[in-house]
């Protein structure tokens, strides 16, 4: 079935209640009573599937669960994987960085272009308990292999990376990690599963904070992880005993967000591509990053990578996110430009309905050293729009007003 048909029915009524509804229940309850002790023996020890307590599992989340499975393996039946949600798209990455086997003085190799939080997490939580980080520019071909030398357990990246865009080619990341006994952690979170999925380009684990595109109407918190099979008991445990756990209305919430996935993205991708292009023309605008420019160092790799995922009416699909560059601007000017603007919020998330555009030297990327901020490129005059469901003329019309009142 096509993405668009698994998203409205993927998931549903994957808990049978015997009133059969339509829209899966909030099953709003911390624990659960079985049907008898023998079967309580059973659930508990993973023998039978069941509910028991709400950190271990709970209803309403196998359901989103099930349909972010469903979309990540394209309805593919019986395929040989899991998906487990979380309370964020952090809790999600901490629980996949734990399941894929690292421990005490191993190596967790990072790409250098990815979210800020994410180099904060292993270099302030993980880094002390014994892990050594090392990081890498995966797009780099040699960079890369000399990383890879070191002979890391675990090499982490972006489908599209954050806030610059850059696109690696997964399939030559897997199998460059894999031969060195590695696994591959793809963040896809700016991807979504109608650009990319990653576990069928050879990833080991594909991590969404699905609080962006996947909920999609800011109005919720959640993180999943789709693996192999195989690693599902270690992302299992590491949920229950840590407790990371998505609660059930964040559950609903996240579901509800699932069923117009494939129509929001495939609007948002389409604004961007327009947004982008026209603001490659504006004077006032030093440079513009987006993948589906023919200018953009990645373009040709995400083109053959996400025309490989979809079908044929997806080809012009980029990513509805997009960065600009403010000719000559400094952190003043910026603050002024995004006081200015009305329709485009100045907000740190993305993936929202609504357009958001944020400042990464203040936001996703505070946690990065100036000099390190500098060597990637993310200037004090970058910017990052997240295009929501507007029209895009009206979203040029706010930039333009904003830009204006500037000069």
């Amino acid at each position: 079935m096509d993405l668009t048909t698994l998203a409205v029915h993927a998931g549903e009524r994957a808990v049978p209640p015997s009133e059969r509804p339509v829209s899966t229940p909030i099953y709003a309850s911390s624990t659960f009573v079985p049907a008898s002790a023998g079967s309580l023996d059973q659930i508990a020890a993973g023998a039978a599937p069941g509910y028991m307590y709400g950190r271990y599992a709970q209803p309403t989340a196998t359901a989103l669960e099930a349909a972010v499975l469903a979309l990540e393996t394209a309805g593919a039946a019986g395929a040989p994987a899991v998906c487990l949600s979380f309370a964020s798209g952090m809790a999600a990455l901490h629980a996949a960085i734990l399941a894929s086997g690292v421990s005490r003085g191993d190596v967790v190799l990072c790409a250098e272009e990815i979210y800020g939080a994410t180099l904060a997490l292993l270099r302030d939580l993980l880094a002390p308990l014994g892990l050594q980080l090392a990081t890498a520019p995966v797009m780099d071909a040699p960079a890369l292999a000399a990383a890879l030398q070191r002979r890391p357990r675990l090499l982490i990246a972006e489908a599209i990376s954050n806030p610059l865009l850059r696109v690696p080619d997964l399939s030559a990341l897997a199998q460059a990690a894999h031969a060195v006994g590695a696994k591959l952690l793809v963040d896809a979170t700016f991807a979504t599963p109608l650009l990319c999925r990653p576990l069928s380009l050879g990833a080991d684990f594909s991590v969404h904070s699905a609080t962006k595109y996947i909920a999609g109407h800011g109005d919720t918190v959640a993180g999943v992880v789709t693996a192999a099979a195989a690693e599902a008991a270690g992302l299992a445990a590491a949920r229950k005993l840590a407790g990371g756990v998505l609660a059930p209305f964040e559950a609903w919430l996240t579901l509800r967000g699932v069923k117009t996935l494939p129509l929001r993205v495939r609007r948002q991708c389409e604004s961007a591509a327009e947004i982008a292009a026209e603001l490659a023309h504006w004077p006032e605008i030093e440079a513009v990053h987006y993948p589906g420019l023919a200018s953009h160092p990645d373009h040709a790799v995400a083109r053959r990578q996400f025309s490989a995922q979809n079908s044929a009416q997806d080809r012009a699909m980029y990513g509805g996110v997009l960065a600009f560059a403010l000719r000559g601007a400094g952190r003043d000017q910026v603050f002024a430009f995004l006081n200015r603007l009305q329709l485009c919020l100045h907000a740190t998330s993305l993936g929202d309905v609504q357009s958001l555009i944020s400042y990464p030297v203040i936001s996703s990327h505070r946690e990065v050293s100036p000099r390190q901020r500098q060597r990637l490129g993310i200037g004090e005059n970058l910017l990052r729009l997240s295009v929501g469901l507007e029209a895009p003329a009206d979203l040029l019309a706010d930039l333009r007003q904003a830009l204006a009142a500037l000069a």
